[in-house]
């Protein structure tokens, strides 16, 4: 069991009867009546967003989820083919179950896919992925000076926004958890 006193970002507890990961919480003591705590959470199983308020010193089960790390083998249609590392058992995963995180997955990418009661409720990228651009405008001798953007198509199709001097072929670092551009890679 877990108290409000001890949520924090990521947590993920049971509420009614779904598994939910705690985004943000917030403590909140005013100065007449009882202190409560607002959080926002996600639902595992339909990825809704909500705002909750609980009592303070409330009790929550803790969702058991598990957590494996599998590398992804190829896509077909709407099934995305991901193999455990550990046990080699191979694994469909739905496209509306991968989300966002499909812009940016390339083959023999290693990542986390959760598990609630043997379905998977989600996958998660490394931070960081390194990809190469396809198609971009070229860059032009003096853009780096304006800091300016323009759009990119990366090799797994997604289109991010890079630096005017960023030309096609070069391979960039992008945040996974905001979908930016980071930097050129060497």
């Amino acid at each position: 069991m877990v108290s409000t006193s001890e949520f924090r970002n990521g947590l993920k507890i049971q509420l009614d009867t779904d598994p939910c990961e705690i985004l943000e919480f917030q403590h909140v003591k005013p100065g007449k009546g009882g202190a409560f705590v607002r959080t926002k959470l996600r639902n595992l199983l339909t990825g809704s967003v909500v705002d909750k308020t609980f009592r303070s010193g409330e009790r929550f089960e803790e969702a058991q989820i598990r957590e494996c790390e599998m590398q992804f083998l190829y896509s077909q249609g709407m099934e995305y083919h991901f193999m455990d590392t550990k046990d080699y058992e191979q694994t469909i995963v739905m496209e509306e179950q991968i989300g966002s995180a499909r812009d940016f997955l390339k083959d023999n990418m290693v990542v986390r896919i959760r598990f609630y009661q043997g379905r998977t409720v989600g996958v998660e990228l490394p931070t960081f992925v390194e990809l190469a651009i396809q198609e971009t405008d070229p860059g032009v001798r003096g853009d780096t000076v304006t800091g300016g953007t323009k759009p990119a198509t990366l090799e797994t199709g997604a289109v991010i926004k890079v630096p005017l001097h960023v030309n096609s072929g070069e391979r960039v670092k992008i945040d996974t958890r905001t979908g930016s551009y980071v930097e050129r890679v060497k």
